[in-house]
């Protein structure tokens, strides 16, 4: 089914270029390389939650990784300015996330949406969750006085995040997760058959066996080496905080309209 609001594959990506989620981005190449080179010496901050052992230990198979699946320069040499990533790619991976969309939803499945970055991406998020519950679909409902990284893991309009000091907080971290799914466990609840986040909450997820569709931007490698072990279902690449959230609408117009979900109000 079609939807007036979803734009084609051609005009979304010369959106994605011209709002700079995809193309020349803003985040500079030596951001990026220092990631890299950390996720590869061990630093478990950049792991976001996936068991990555010895596998990684050279910094170029990481570069290798983020060029072919993120569009970032695979020349080594290259060391300053900014960084891009292919709006290609990216709406490849929204074709990959909307096909597990659509098959959670003709299944009726249970599906966790979270976010460790809700500046960016809370309303991407939102609009799916609703799709997916519009759909049938079992929207997780966390379990409550959760804690984690000193702070609350919440909900809000069935997407689950960290709050401090009444402020939504932006993390890398696995640990949220982890506490959602050790509740769920230890209330005898089922866990998600998908959880659909960012950052460390994906990883958790996936690194637990649960199909997890995660969006990263190009500084952050960890959920591209998932997809390519195959921890991680879909890693859907993209800026995940341009200046304006309303600029990753029609993204999510897109995703949506892929996967014949309808969009709620």
């Amino acid at each position: 089914m079609s939807f007036a609001t979803a734009p084609s594959r051609q005009s979304l990506a010369e959106h994605l270029v011209r709002t700079r989620i995809a193309g020349d981005v803003a985040t500079p190449r030596e951001n990026n390389l220092s990631h890299y080179r950390k996720l590869s010496q061990g630093d478990r901050y950049f792991w976001f939650g996936l068991e990555l052992g010895d596998r990684w230990t050279d910094e170029q198979d990481v570069l290798a990784v983020m060029a072919d699946r993120c569009g970032v320069d695979d020349d080594p040499a290259n060391r300053t300015g900014q960084d891009t990533i292919d709006p290609e790619l990216t709406i490849d991976a929204l074709d990959r996330a909307a096909t597990r969309l659509r098959k959670a939803a003709e299944a009726g499945q249970r599906v966790l949406f979270a976010t460790g970055h809700p500046g960016g991406l809370l309303d991407v998020h939102r609009k799916t969750a609703a799709a997916m519950r519009g759909a049938g679909c079992d929207i997780v409902r966390i379990p409550g006085g959760l804690t984690a990284d000193e702070g609350g893991v919440f909900q809000f309009c069935d997407v689950a995040m960290l709050e401090r000091g009444a402020t939504l907080w932006h993390t890398h971290s696995a640990a949220p997760m982890a506490a959602i799914l050790d509740a769920l466990e230890a209330q005898g609840q089922p866990l998600p058959d998908l959880v659909v986040a960012d950052h460390g909450w994906a990883g958790c997820a996936g690194q637990r066996g649960i199909d997890a569709i995660g969006y990263a931007d190009c500084n952050d490698p960890a959920l591209f080496i998932g997809e390519a072990e195959g921890t991680v279902s879909v890693t859907i690449p993209l800026d995940d905080h341009v200046i304006d959230p309303r600029f990753y609408d029609p993204l999510t117009a897109y995703l949506l309209d892929a996967a014949g979900l309808e969009p709620q109000p």
